[in-house]
């Protein structure tokens, strides 16, 4: 049984449509106005994600480490996460490839004795927040 929706929000529907259909871009040509857009907002997510790690680290890190640490990340380690979350989003089998290998990887981490787990987190988050001093 399908709901229809009343025609007091179809026809401002129609109008909110055509309306944003006259809104003119920064650019005559539609594909530059969605290039512009899609840098837009992969700028904002970046800038955001970037955020939310310092305020992760902050918890428990100094600010400045945290933010050195964050600075610090290789671009290796970027590309990593980057194509890791696109591969995750791109399909069910990616998704679970993604998740397969971080159960993995904690997996191993766990095979360390808690204290040597932390020792070696603590000395590559150290060597990161060195990078970015330099």
């Amino acid at each position: 049984m399908s709901v229809k929706a009343p025609k007091g929000i179809k026809r401002a529907a129609r109008k909110a449509k055509g309306t944003i259909a006259k809104v003119p871009g920064p650019s005559t040509n539609p594909a530059t106005n969605i290039l512009i857009w899609d840098i837009a907002t992969r700028g904002i997510v970046m800038i955001v994600g970037r955020q939310i790690e310092k305020a992760m680290l902050g918890m428990r890190y100094e600010p400045d480490k945290a933010s050195d640490i964050v600075k610090g990340r290789t671009m290796v380690k970027s590309m990593t996460a980057t194509g890791a979350a696109r591969v995750a989003s791109k399909s069910i089998p990616g998704l679970l490839a993604v998740t397969g290998a971080l159960l993995a990887k904690t997996a191993f981490d766990r095979g360390y004795s808690r204290r040597e787990a932390r020792r070696r987190g603590e000395k590559t988050l150290s060597d990161q927040a060195a990078k970015a001093e330099d």
